[in-house]
């Protein structure tokens, strides 16, 4: 049983879902407008400051068939954001398709760390120094989204922005537990760079998932 249910995460058809909820997207392009979360579980990335590290241990979270995922989804909302953890750790291509057959909206969260797969309306590309994206992936982002924990991330948010389209939209967003410190030197950023904008995590200020 066991083989099997890892052959059929390893297909794609189960996931490690972590948590599922409806809520109004906080960060980024999207912010302010109502979708579905599927966060699922699995990250190697390793972020220090990350904010959701009960996330990275896949096996704490029950393998669970995508049929019941986009069940689930359809009852809430045709927007639907898969995040993580680092969802490209699994092959995103069957739920999304199964969701878009449901005529759904599909947009994921994602680090880039791992070779795209999946159909999707929206990438969100959040890179990340410890392990940085796959080259293939920053030509097929819709959005750059860049935390800024000290001011090297400048550096690394302009160097990374000369990696995608020219229509990708370019964010930068300061680490939670910096905000105060970082916001200043972010706005001073964007105005003297107006191809940025500012993303805040609206959602913790607004006490919602």
């Amino acid at each position: 049983m066991k083989d099997t249910i890892e052959n059929k995460v390893d297909a794609g058809v189960m996931l490690p879902l972590m948590e599922e909820f409806y809520t109004i997207q906080g960060e980024g392009f999207h912010t302010g407008t109502a979708a579905y979360f599927i966060r699922i579980g699995g990250c190697d990335v390793g972020c220090h400051w990350c904010d959701v590290k009960e996330s990275w241990n896949a096996e704490t979270h029950p393998p669970t068939a995508i049929e019941h995922i986009v069940e689930n989804a359809d009852k809430w909302s045709k927007t639907i954001v898969i995040t993580g953890g680092e969802p490209l750790t699994w092959n995103m291509q069957p739920l999304t398709t199964a969701l878009k057959d449901r005529g759904m909206t599909v947009h994921i969260e994602t680090s880039g760390a791992y070779p795209l797969t999946g159909t999707w309306d929206w990438i969100c590309l959040s890179p990340k120094k410890v392990k940085m994206p796959v080259p293939e992936i920053y030509k097929e982002a819709n959005e750059l989204k860049v935390i800024v924990y000290n001011k090297n991330d400048f550096a690394f948010a302009k160097a990374e922005s000369e990696k995608v389209s020219s229509s990708c939209q370019l964010f930068l967003q300061p680490e939670w537990s910096v905000r105060e410190k970082m916001i200043p030197l972010i706005t001073e950023f964007v105005m003297e760079n107006p191809e940025w904008r500012v993303s805040l995590q609206t959602h913790k200020y607004l006490n919602i998932p």
